[in-house]
């Protein structure tokens, strides 16, 4: 049994969305994800999917995408991404109800892998594009949103944690910030993020060990599109 991770999967079976305008990387990626997935994840295995999932707009335009996921082996559970715009805030119960026993949805909340707790939410960063107003309003929302999910594995008795983000823990001029601040204060042993693409971005963020916890990259083109083993 093996915990996992991959992130900006970004299929787009029900809508035209080709991700090969974005490098050759992407070319046929859906076909790269399912067949490095079947290579390396066993049934018994767990993989956290860190956000971007789907190019749809509602679930009716993200279901193909979904089933995708549930037919890949192992068990998956699912962090909100900035492009999932099937997962709005309230829509968490929702859809834990609707794949019950299929795909795990986590946000608010954490999940099990033997005695570690799995907590996480999308996060936000500094991408220069938000009035500093609009910003602190989405940072704190997030770090409040990540707290619950730490404060509910704590009060279940949990004292290991792996932490996901969708966005990277630190924006571009940073080297620390709430959420590497909140890992810490936790005792997180890892943090594990996406939504960074292409070589100039690779670096955006903490990759590597800082104040002795560990942070992966997990966008899937960073991966060539192999999920990457976490414990």
């Amino acid at each position: 049994m093996a915990l996992y991770a991959i992130g900006d999967l970004h299929l787009s079976f029900a809508v035209d969305k080709p991700m090969d305008m974005f490098g050759a990387v992407w070319k046929d990626h859906p076909q790269k994800i399912w067949d490095n997935w079947h290579r390396t994840v066993k049934e018994e295995d767990t993989v956290v999917i860190t956000g971007d999932h789907s190019w749809g707009r509602n679930l009716t335009e993200c279901e193909p995408d979904l089933e995708f996921v549930e037919r890949l082996p192992g068990r998956k559970i699912l962090l909100r991404g900035n492009h999932d715009m099937f997962w709005d805030s309230g829509k968490t119960r929702r859809l834990c109800q609707l794949y019950a026993g299929r795909l795990e949805f986590l946000q608010d909340n954490f999940y099990s892998y033997g005695d570690y707790a799995l907590v996480g939410t999308k996060g936000y960063c500094d991408e220069g594009r938000d009035d500093p107003g609009q910003l602190f309003k989405l940072l704190a929302r997030e770090e409040e949103r990540l707290r619950r999910s730490f404060e509910a594995a704590r009060s279940a008795g949990y004292c290991r944690y792996i932490m996901f983000l969708h966005y990277p823990p630190t924006a571009i001029y940073e080297r620390e910030s709430r959420f590497t601040r909140m890992a810490e204060e936790y005792g997180a042993q890892k943090v594990i993020y996406s939504h960074c693409h292409g070589r100039r971005r690779y670096a955006d963020s903490i990759r590597g060990y800082f104040h002795g916890i560990e942070y992966k990259l997990v966008s899937s083109d960073y991966l060539n599109f192999i999920p990457d083993r976490i414990l």
